[in-house]
């Protein structure tokens, strides 16, 4: 059995960008102390949601990488012997940006980052004002604890990124996220969403044979200049093993350091049993190359 600890770090954010960042590695700590070798911060970590609204201001807060963050957070990984996989708005030129993951190894290095591919535009999700589609495509970053795939929140919800990065070698997939729900919405309306943010996840787990880390942030965020509209993040970040069976998973209303074991050497056997990549008819999925077929 080769085994990994990982932990996710569910937290809820403010407008202290210091106490937000100084909250994940706080927790990043706790982690290394029980025992975990790869840690996850949720999407945007370092400060609210601002993709709420569009307000050019907002670009003030994106930085470099590497830059401070990863700087700090490099600092870290070393100090605690950890992986950390972190989630920053990436400013990569004037006027060019990115919702951008960073992983850092155990040593403090950034070996490899990933660059959200999938932009929402939606109400009270206005990313495609601020985010540049990524263009570095669905490839696993190397660590000394396997090879991460790691996609961000939006991307979750498309098979396909699942797929190539699976298909690329990933051993993992990890969706650092921010994901909730409009407190209007009817209970039964938000229970069916939350159902099938945790059901698409688990069957790209169940489709590709490997393990699936989710992490998402939790608590009501105001939208900018409404006190009274917003998103409640809903939380319940999960590790699902490489059947969709879920290993751990956190509560929908408070922060939460979420731990387990994987046993990486399940894949394998799992995808012995059930060979979907085997049997895949890569001969007949030119219409995937499509944007719709009539």
């Amino acid at each position: 059995m080769k085994s990994l600890n990982v932990a996710l770090v569910q937290q809820s954010c403010g407008e202290d960008r210091e106490a937000n960042l100084n909250k994940s590695i706080a927790a990043i700590r706790r982690a290394a102390g029980m025992g975990s070798r790869l840690v996850v911060l949720q999407e945007l970590h370092t400060g609210p949601y601002f993709c709420q609204s569009e307000d050019p201001r907002c670009f003030d807060l994106a930085e470099p990488i590497p830059g401070p963050t990863t700087e700090r957070l490099g600092s870290v990984a070393r100090e605690c012997q950890v992986i950390i996989v972190a989630s920053l708005f990436e400013r990569r030129a004037p006027g060019l940006y990115h919702n951008t993951a960073v992983v850092l190894e155990n040593d403090g290095s950034i070996v490899g980052i990933y660059r959200k591919m999938h932009i929402p535009d939606d109400p009270g999700f206005y990313e495609k004002f601020y985010f540049t589609p990524g263009d570095l495509g669905f490839r696993p970053v190397a660590t000394s604890a396997g090879r991460l795939g790691v996609l961000v929140c939006w991307d979750q919800w498309y098979p396909e990124a699942a797929r190539l990065m699976a298909l690329a070698g990933a051993e993992l997939l990890i969706y650092p996220t921010a994901i909730g729900w409009d407190p209007c919405d009817p209970p039964e309306e938000q229970g069916r969403q939350r159902d099938a943010w945790i059901t698409i996840q688990r069957a790209h787990a169940v489709a590709n044979g490997i393990p699936v880390l989710s992490v998402n942030r939790v608590g009501f965020e105001p939208a900018p200049g409404r006190a009274d509209q917003g998103i409640t993040f809903w939380g319940s970040s999960f590790i699902a093993g490489c059947q969709g069976e879920i290993l751990a998973q956190a509560g929908t209303v408070n922060e939460h350091l979420l731990t387990a074991g994987i046993d990486l050497t399940r894949s394998e056997q799992v995808r012995r049993l059930w060979p979907f990549f085997r049997d895949r008819r890569i001969d007949s999925y030119q219409d995937l190359l499509r944007r719709y077929c009539t």
